[in-house]
């Protein structure tokens, strides 16, 4: 099975189409699958108590809603990258926050993911199922009974292990929750979800790790420069970065090989024939 990878441009586009694209190429050029960006009605989703408080931003002074409709594509943006990674060949989703932005995603893709921060919204999760031919959760910043239920109501095709720390410490990483998860919910003769790991750790090792470890889905955060202004840079994969992970996975891929009685390869014979009495 090939691993599926995700470059998750999220919302570091900081509301420019042209930065979407720049990240969308080289996301291309390094071989991702797919590209991911978030969708949210910021009159939803932002809490009435945060609404109104005034934030520095690279625009001035404004409200935090004010903020989060000035970053937040709609419906022309989104028709052009649809547009652009077609030409581009390259597929494209988005996590959704809301039941408003699902109905949007669903004119352009049967595929989305609730993040970590709304498993528990009971709502969306069955919203989303009904939606999407296939649905991503991650489990990120909740327990083990939390995801259990979000399973248990929604069936997701594909089960990301998470640390929602940006930048997450790698002592928190617990990637062997990767084998807990395969072990829980893969039964051999059955549908059974793909385990995947999403990370928000500095560097690749680890996410390189969690590919051995059996993970068939990788998502990192993808930004053009870990130094620009936004809460998710940070902790992104910058593009010489991308194409190291990329080529990463797919020599682990190439390497990893089947659980099977130990093979005799060709290119071992002429050594077995000169060093073997």
């Amino acid at each position: 099975m090939k691993i599926k990878t995700i470059a998750e441009i999220g919302i570091n586009h900081n509301g420019s189409i042209d930065i979407a694209k720049k990240l969308i190429d080289i996301a291309c050029l390094s071989g991702f699958d797919y590209v991911k960006f978030q969708k949210r009605n910021p009159d939803v989703c932002v809490p009435e108590h945060q609404k109104n408080i005034i934030r520095d931003t690279p625009w001035g002074k404004m409200t935090y809603l004010e903020y989060k409709h000035k970053i937040e594509f709609g419906k022309k943006e989104y028709d052009e990258i649809d547009l652009y990674c077609d030409k581009k060949g390259i597929k494209w989703f988005a996590s959704i926050w809301d039941k408003d932005s699902a109905d949007f995603m669903t004119q352009y893709t049967d595929i989305t993911k609730i993040p970590s921060a709304l498993i528990t919204d009971k709502e969306l999760s069955f919203y989303a199922r009904l939606h999407f031919d296939n649905l991503i959760i991650s489990t990120g910043m909740s327990t083990e009974e939390e995801i259990e239920n979000c399973i248990n109501r929604c069936s997701p095709d594909i089960i990301m292990h998470t640390n929602s720390t940006y930048p997450s410490p790698l002592n928190e990483l617990n990637l062997n929750y990767i084998n807990w998860l395969k072990d829980k919910y893969i039964t051999e003769g059955h549908r059974s979800p793909e385990i995947g790991y999403s990370g928000h750790e500095y560097g690749l090792v680890t996410t390189f790790a969690a590919v051995a470890l059996g993970a068939t889905w990788i998502e990192r955060h993808v930004t053009l420069d870990r130094t620009m202004w936004g809460s998710d840079h940070v902790a992104s994969v910058e593009p010489a970065g991308m194409m190291k992970l990329i080529k990463g996975i797919r020599d682990i891929e190439n390497a990893l090989g089947t659980k099977s009685p130990r093979q005799l390869f060709p290119s071992e014979i002429n050594k077995l024939k000169t060093l073997r009495k």
